[in-house]
């Protein structure tokens, strides 16, 4: 009476991915999702093949929660190569802003430019959270691995691991609409709620 697969999933070309680790690849081909991070949760053929040890479980015994209060006062900065003060400013003077998701280089890495982490310093010091996320499709962001990256964690940017744009991005909207403290929801976003989030490699 149970689901094989209790999780929100995607199915394209004979594979089920989880929900919060796919993104769309391709606007053209059939096989157009990836789950780079993690992997498949079935495979389809003759036979559909469940791959158990991946599933993520919940505990039957509790009611099903349904969360329904977003807050969208969150911004995602994609860094560019001759980023300059103007474009940073526009983005963290927003009114009403809470967070950003800062869409960065490798492994966690942006600029070392006083200017820029001065900036990212200051915004989290005036309380708005950033959670920093890898602009590549596959990997995960390891704050202080470089000089850049160790810069931003002194700074107090939050380490966003192997999530997904997207995935980080309702996250975050979530944990805002929860109205929690900001101590809390760092904590809660540098641990997986929903298997979103590989903590250890």
């Amino acid at each position: 009476g149970r689901p094989i697969v209790p999780e929100v999933c995607i199915y394209f070309e004979n594979h089920l991915y989880r929900g919060n680790r796919t993104i769309k690849i391709n606007s053209d081909n059939f096989n157009a999702f990836q789950s780079a991070n993690y992997p498949s949760l079935a495979k389809v053929g003759v036979n559909i093949n469940y791959f158990r040890e991946v599933i993520l479980y919940p505990d039957f015994s509790k009611p099903l929660k349904i969360y329904t209060k977003f807050d969208n006062h969150i911004a995602i900065v994609k860094l560019f190569p001759g980023m300059n003060k103007e474009f940073i400013d526009s983005i963290l003077r927003i009114d009403g802003l809470k967070a950003v998701i800062l869409e960065t280089f490798g492994s966690g890495n942006a600029p070392a430019d006083e200017w820029f982490i001065g900036k990212i310093r200051q915004a989290v010091e005036n309380g708005i959270i950033i959670l920093d996320v890898t602009q590549c499709k596959t990997g995960r962001v390891e704050l202080g691995l470089y000089e850049s990256s160790r810069k931003l964690a002194e700074s107090g940017v939050i380490s966003g691991y192997d999530i997904t744009t997207e995935a980080a991005t309702t996250k975050m909207m979530l944990l805002l609409g929860m109205g929690l403290k900001k101590s809390e929801i760092e904590k809660l976003l540098n641990s997986s709620l929903r298997g979103e989030i590989t903590i250890n490699k």
